[in-house]
C-alpha cells in the first residue's frame, strides 16, 4: 500500500496527559433503548445510567447493525460525558457512546469485560 492510501491507519497528533484528561470517558449501564425511526441513518435512542453525580444521560447511537434495543438493556458501555449536548433530529444527545468499526465499518461497542461501578472514569 502507498503511504498516502486512505485505508492505512495513521496515529493522531501527539498529546500530553493533560489533553487526555480533558476527555471525560465514563462507564454506564443502558437502562432504556428504543428505535429512532426519524434519524437520517439507522439509529437507536439510548438512556445510560452513570450513577450518582452524573445520573442518566441520553444519546442517539448508530449501532443497529450488531445490536437490538432489548439486547442493550443492562449492558455497560463507555461514553464521553463532557461534550456539549447536540441536537440529532428531534432528539437531544448528551453523550457519545464509544465503539470501534468492524471490517464493514459498523460500530462495535466498547465495554468492560467485568462489571464495574457506574460512573467510573477511564484512565
Amino acid at each position: 500500500m502507498a503511504a498516502n492510501d486512505a485505508s492505512v491507519p495513521t496515529i493522531g497528533p501527539t498529546i500530553n496527559y493533560d489533553d487526555f484528561c480533558k476527555v471525560d470517558i465514563r462507564v454506564g449501564t443502558v437502562i432504556r433503548a428504543e428505535a429512532y425511526p426519524q434519524a437520517r441513518r439507522p439509529a437507536y435512542k439510548l438512556w445510560v445510567d452513570f450513577g450518582a453525580g452524573i445520573g442518566v444521560k441520553k444519546t442517539s447511537a448508530q449501532i443497529t447493525a450488531h445490536y437490538r434495543p432489548d439486547d442493550l438493556i443492562g449492558r455497560q458501555v463507555a461514553a464521553v460525558v463532557n461534550f456539549p449536548p447536540k441536537q440529532i433530529g428531534t432528539f437531544m444527545s448528551e453523550i457519545l457512546v464509544l465503539g470501534f468499526p468492524d471490517a464493514a465499518g459498523e460500530v462495535v461497542l466498547i465495554h468492560p469485560d467485568r462489571p464495574v461501578p457506574n460512573g467510573g472514569r477511564l484512565f
